[in-house]
């Protein structure tokens, strides 16, 4: 579904970990199939400009944000660009793979995993609900892992990765509860397989069997619709896992 109106256009969408990946065929879609106006936000700023010039023939925009979220002053960095503009979407997409053997996981990893993949976007949420409240409703998606979705099947060495995925779908349960007299939706996606670096250094040899830009096609349709049918909703999106 390709959608170009003079309304989608003035959507103004923030999607973080936006320079590879899943993370990075959301953005473009947004932008270049449904008119979006894009912050996109990352560390990498060499990737985050080549994504703007690809971008520059669509209908929209895609604005980059060098920022690395793992910094204590990231949230503020990001809230200041938007300077108080009306957002449509957040995607809290950031993420961070280490892999390892159970027995060997330190506390730093462990801490970095969960800022990463739970607190920021807690914090990131929180700190602009004010920019997404109102009507239309604003609608926050996080970005969690079929390794974090109750009951599904786990892997050897991913422990903490797993449990930190699991926080954010939890989060998402209590910020849509929180948010919800705001006029803010807040849903999770849980990918399974995605053909991306991050699922080939966790599984090596396996061949995915969907890409980015079918899961980044998928997620900026649903980060401009998926809040009129789900609120507050865990849903898994997967072919395999792995």
């Amino acid at each position: 579904m390709r959608t170009g109106s003079a309304k989608e256009a003035e959507r103004l969408v923030v999607v973080t970990g936006a320079s590879t990946g899943v993370g990075r065929a959301t953005a473009k879609a947004l932008a270049m199939e449904h008119g979006c106006t894009v912050v996109a936000v990352a560390r990498n700023r060499g990737q985050l400009d080549e994504l703007a010039k690809e971008c520059s023939a669509g209908s929209g925009r895609l604005h980059p944000l060098v920022v690395d979220l793992e910094q204590a002053d990231a949230v503020a960095k990001v809230e200041q660009a938007l300077a108080g503009r009306r957002l449509h979407g957040l995607v809290n997409n950031a993420g961070l793979l280490i892999k390892q053997p159970f027995g060997a996981w330190s506390a730093g990893d462990t801490a970095r995993l969960f800022h990463l993949h739970a607190t920021v976007p807690l914090l990131l949420t929180q700190t602009l609900a004010p920019q997404l409240a109102g009507e239309p409703k604003g609608h926050v998606v996080n970005i969690g892992s079929m390794g974090g979705f109750q009951g599904s099947v786990k892997f050897p060495g991913l422990a903490a990765y797993s449990a930190s995925k699991a926080a954010v779908a939890n989060l998402t349960e209590c910020m849509a509860e929180e948010l919800k007299d705001r006029q803010v939706c807040c849903n999770c996606i849980c990918l399974g397989a995605v053909d991306t670096a991050m699922v080939r250094a966790a599984f090596p040899g396996y061949s995915a069997p969907v890409g980015p830009v079918e899961v980044g096609g998928y997620l900026a349709r649903f980060v401009l619709e998926g809040h009129k049918f789900f609120n507050g909703k865990v849903l898994p999106l997967a072919v395999s896992t792995p």
